[in-house]
């Protein structure tokens, strides 16, 4: 069986360089400032204890009531990338492959499931772990179906961990599973992520022998992505930190390229042991 590499996205900041939201789905609803909308989510967050995910996934719902799945999916067409992205799974996949590696993309995000299937490189993922809506027939926004926040995240590193990648699947997901049946390692995990919400996942990869990166947006007036990362890295919460380009020879394509090396020298030392 040949050994698998799993690759663990953030979405928003991470791949792209604001939240997926703000490219068109917020003008939509009549916001000209984004921060408009996120400070009325705030403020129902506060007022109400309801969780700040839920809260936004409340007010998109209830702003426009003739919001559709199929009109999210859309949104993703919207979106813009970080430098690099939209080649990067592949180089990586190809590169991988020539070490006898097999390669796995995964997101896991607090933005919508619907508009990141929208995009065009939805399908260089295995899954797509992100918040969604219950609909009804014709598609309209009943209720949410999933929610995902900074700790509920880690849940579905344990999916990835198991091979339970099912999110309806929590009898397996719980049940005792020797190291050996493991699907895919921690320490054969790469964590992506660039704020504090990231922080939970971060420290379960490293914790466990895996690595997570840092990254920071390339706008050189705004230190203050930068800045995180650094305290992100300086915290050990982050294994290195890149700036989020994901282009042919950048700092964090030289990263993952030295990673896959040493899992694969790994292997290669294991069989020695056979």
């Amino acid at each position: 069986m040949k050994t698998k590499l799993a690759l663990i996205y953030d979405f928003d900041k991470t791949l792209s360089p604001k939240d997926m939201q703000e490219f068109h789905l917020l003008q939509r609803l009549g916001y000209k400032d984004p921060e408009d909308f996120w400070r009325k989510c705030n403020e129902l967050s506060q007022k109400t204890n309801m969780d700040g995910i839920l809260a936004y996934m409340y007010n998109i719902a209830k702003e426009d009531p003739s919001i559709t799945r199929d009109v999210l999916k859309r949104e993703g067409s919207y979106i813009k990338y970080f430098k690099g992205v939209e080649s990067w799974f592949d180089r990586v996949n190809t590169y991988a492959k020539d070490k006898d590696i097999e390669a796995e993309h995964y997101i896991i995000s607090s933005g919508l499931k619907e508009i990141i299937m929208g995009t065009t490189i939805a399908k260089a993922f295995k899954r797509v772990y992100a918040c969604s809506y219950y609909y009804d027939n014709e598609g309209k926004v009943l209720w949410p179906a999933r929610v995902v926040n900074y700790t509920t995240k880690t849940q579905y590193l344990f999916r990835i961990n198991k091979g339970v990648l099912d999110e309806t699947n929590d009898i397996d997901l719980n049940r005792s599973t020797p190291d050996e049946d493991k699907y895919i390692p921690y320490s054969r995990m790469i964590y992506f992520g660039d704020g504090l919400t990231d922080v939970p996942s971060m420290k379960v990869v490293t914790g466990f022998g895996g690595v997570s990166i840092a990254v920071y947006g390339q706008n050189t007036k705004d230190k203050t992505a930068q800045n995180l990362a650094k305290e992100l890295y300086e915290h050990k919460r982050a294994t290195f930190m890149a700036k989020a380009d994901y282009s042919e020879g950048s700092k964090i394509e030289k990263i993952v390229f030295a990673i896959i090396d040493k899992v694969a020298l790994e292997e290669r030392m294991n069989r020695f042991r056979d």
